[in-house]
């Protein structure tokens, strides 16, 4: 093993500082059980696997420095499908078994279902990805979430389309879930209330033929196409788009930042603009996180870091209360800033982060590519 060089050590130092006060390097005595609850299968997948990608190694990172609170983190993880009804029988299994926290559910619609139970079982709950505002409207003092709202990116959504397609024929089309209608009826909202009226507003049809839906928005004339949904189906609404050669341009929001999106639309997806919070990657506190999962194959892209922040957040949570117990643990996520791989952490009464921030990305040559820095 070669002898480390005063950079690296300053930079694991710093990696342990973030992991929070409390992980203490002693052999560990007990288990503290973990849970993430997300789509393993399923059209959402992709969302899955990028948080579980986090979370392993964000519980590994903890472990590797002697647990915490002297205890060894144990890491459950639950396929929801990114289905409702699956959410809720994946919460009732979780509670049964005891889990000290969950890390998700990753999907809006899972999570809000799912948020019940956990509220009833007093388990704190920290989604690394669900955005529906309604989530965290409920006044459910153990939910929380490390990322931003749909009300938060469709004003960043709105304000881009009144500055550079004011004038152009807009259809906003979304795919009947949570997340998706929730996004594309805050940026008519926005439009609307800042006088600009969409050409048309619908949902899509849910399913791989979208030739109907293209046909409808290439005779309507429509330049501009919001999208509020996932990234699968934008694909093929786009790719079916150009072969129609039919070229509006497209914008979406951060379910569309996957790769899978270039990958079934094509060059098709040349262009397209999408809302996502700045790249965490490039935050000084998540370099030594990305190095470390980068040397292991690791894509640190997307929601990955977002999940080792959320779990992050529960780390050093549990280290300033002291304390494994859930009202406790409750009580310092609401109280106490916190450090992570995506920036400093504090959440407001209803579990949102105060300061979440988001830009505008595109797609080019089938990379993402932030726009604003």
């Amino acid at each position: 093993m070669k002898r480390a060089t005063r950079a690296t050590a300053l930079a694991l130092m710093c990696l342990g500082a973030s992991l929070g006060a409390g992980l203490l390097a002693m052999p560990a005595r007990a288990d503290i059980a973990v849970a993430l609850a997300g789509p393993l299968s399923g059209s959402a997948s992709i969302y899955g696997r990028q948080a579980r990608s986090g979370a392993e190694a964000a519980v590994a990172d903890i472990n590797a420095r002697g647990g915490l609170l002297g205890q060894r983190l144990v890491l459950t993880v639950a396929d929801d499908a990114c289905d409702e009804r699956q959410a809720v029988t994946v919460a009732n299994t979780l509670v049964a078994q005891k889990v000290a926290v969950v890390i998700g559910p990753v999907c809006s619609g899972a999570a809000i279902a799912a948020s019940t139970v956990y509220a009833q079982a007093g388990i704190p709950m920290i989604s690394p990805t669900a955005t529906a505002p309604a989530l965290t409207e409920r006044g459910l003092r153990n939910v929380f979430r490390v990322c931003g709202r749909d009300d938060q990116q469709g004003e960043v959504a709105a304000a881009l389309i009144a500055d550079r397609f004011k004038d152009r024929k807009i259809a906003i089309v979304h795919d009947r879930q949570p997340y998706g209608q929730g996004l594309a009826e805050d940026v008519k909202r926005r439009l609307n209330a800042a006088g600009i009226k969409e050409t048309l507003f619908t949902a899509a049809a849910g399913e791989e033929e979208q030739a109907a839906l293209v046909s409808s928005l290439k005779a309507d004339g429509v330049q501009v196409l919001y999208y509020g949904g996932y990234d699968q189906e934008l694909g093929l609404i786009a790719r079916q788009m150009a072969e129609q050669r039919f070229h509006p341009q497209i914008i979406g929001a951060d379910g569309i930042q996957p790769q899978t999106f270039w990958n079934i639309a094509g060059n098709a997806a040349e262009g397209t603009l999408f809302t996502f919070p700045p790249d965490p990657q490039i935050n000084p506190a998540a370099k030594p996180v990305v190095e470390a999962m980068k040397a292991k194959n690791l894509r640190t892209e997307g929601f990955t870091l977002f999940a080792y922040a959320a779990v992050q957040a529960y780390a050093q949570a549990v280290g300033k209360a002291g304390s494994t117990k859930p009202d406790d643990v409750v009580k310092a996520l609401h109280a106490n800033p916190l450090e992570t791989v995506i920036g400093t952490l504090s959440f407001d009464d209803k579990g949102d982060v105060t300061k979440p921030g988001y830009v505008v990305w595109a797609w080019k040559d089938g990379k993402k590519v932030q726009l604003d820095r």
